[in-house]
């Protein structure tokens, strides 16, 4: 058995990655096994907002941490980040009051934002609309990445600079302790062994520990967006956030008119049926990816969700979404869905299936914004 490190990452997403990192920092030899050539999950498959401020105060600091990460990372190697912001679009006055709550939150925990005038948002966001627009709540530290190239970009700098080793098609069937050591199996037959081991392996519940996945109150939660075809002269600024992403993110649960308001709303709509809300964001060749929503099965029953899209999800997220801006073009180039596990009782899975197999999934859409934070954190305690 030639293939020895301090530590084994079983999955190469964002989560897994930035354990990774984190150890490299420390000095520590690190293995990456990936079974897939390059990661195709959640990671890949989402929107790239990096956005704290949609989060409560715990997940908040990690995602503010996770920030300072990205972005020195970003001053030694491209890994695609842009700072420019987020931005939420009250389009009534129970939203406006809840912008102006979560104002006062983050200025009392020294986190920057301006709340912005129905003027301001129609000057400063090409396209908005003025029939949707009453105010807007702007957090300049946020950005944004593009997901497709940031993982691999992230892998490439961990490789060159940090001297990690990351083995791409390489999937593990089992891990299990072995005289005093951790051993990852690979279905061909390999045997990779470090001191410690951790189990990232995002919504793939079959091939590892299936019956502790089984047991848990892990869920797979199944998201649909598009991506419009580049816009001609056309430049959105940073992520936009709107109403229904006021009513739905976590946030705002902090704000003290969020039950009032959540207790108001018509729990039979076909946008809470499906939990969508809208978001726009523009990617580096001029699309904009818009949506999304959300369909939920147990980690048990995972494969009910299925991978066809629901049309009549896609056409509602377009009909409101033209309610909200004026795009140059709402044609439609690519439609996908991503997948990401959460807990239904807890905000992270965390289970150790022995002294130095650790398993830590189930950080659902808060993956691309606080992994990088709550990783180093955790790699503390793991260690």
């Amino acid at each position: 058995m030639n293939n020895k490190y301090d530590l084994i990452i079983v999955g190469g997403g964002i989560l897994g990655t930035f354990y990774a990192f984190h150890a490299l920092k420390k000095g520590l030899s690190v293995a990456i096994l990936e079974k897939n050539s390059q990661p195709q999950g959640a990671t890949v498959r989402n929107f790239g907002q990096v956005v704290p401020s949609g989060m409560n105060q715990k997940w908040q600091n990690y995602g503010r941490r996770s920030l300072e990460i990205y972005k020195f990372i970003q001053q030694e190697f491209d890994i695609s980040i842009r700072q420019n912001g987020t931005v939420y679009i009250a389009s009534n006055d129970e939203e406006i009051q809840l912008i102006e709550e979560l104002y006062q939150i983050n200025k009392n925990n020294n986190y920057t934002s301006t709340i912005l005038t129905k003027q301001q948002c129609l000057e400063k966001f090409e396209g908005l609309k003025s029939s949707y627009c009453k105010a807007g709540l702007f957090f300049p530290e946020e950005v944004t990445v593009e997901p497709l190239k940031m993982i691999y970009a992230l892998h490439s700098f961990m490789i060159k600079t940090l001297k990690a080793s990351i083995f791409y098609n390489t999937t593990v069937i089992n891990v299990e302790e072995q005289n005093g050591a951790t051993v990852a199996i690979t279905s061909e037959g390999k045997k990779y062994s470090a001191t410690k081991t951790i189990i990232c392996n995002g919504n793939d519940f079959k091939v590892l520990f299936p019956t502790i996945y089984n047991q848990s109150d892990l869920i797979v939660s199944k998201l649909q967006m598009m991506q419009t075809k580049p816009q001609k002269n056309y430049k959105l600024k940073g992520s936009i956030l709107t109403g229904l992403t006021i009513r739905r993110y976590e946030a705002f649960e902090e704000c003290a008119s969020w039950k009032t308001i959540k207790a108001n709303e018509n729990l039979e709509s076909f946008e809470k049926k499906y939990g969508i809300h809208i978001l726009f964001k523009q990617a580096t060749d001029g699309s904009v990816i818009l949506g999304d929503s959300h369909e939920y099965a147990t980690a048990k029953e995972i494969d009910n969700l299925g991978f066809d899209l629901n049309m009549n999800i896609d056409n509602f997220m377009i009909k409101e979404a033209q309610k909200i801006i004026d795009l140059p073009t709402y044609e439609i180039q690519q439609r996908w869905a991503g997948f990401y596990s959460q807990c239904k009782n807890s905000d992270i899975f965390e289970h150790s299936v022995s002294k130095n197999i650790h398993i830590v999934t189930g950080i659902g859409g808060k993956g691309m914004t606080a992994s990088a934070g709550f990783s180093e954190e955790n790699l503390q305690k793991i260690l």
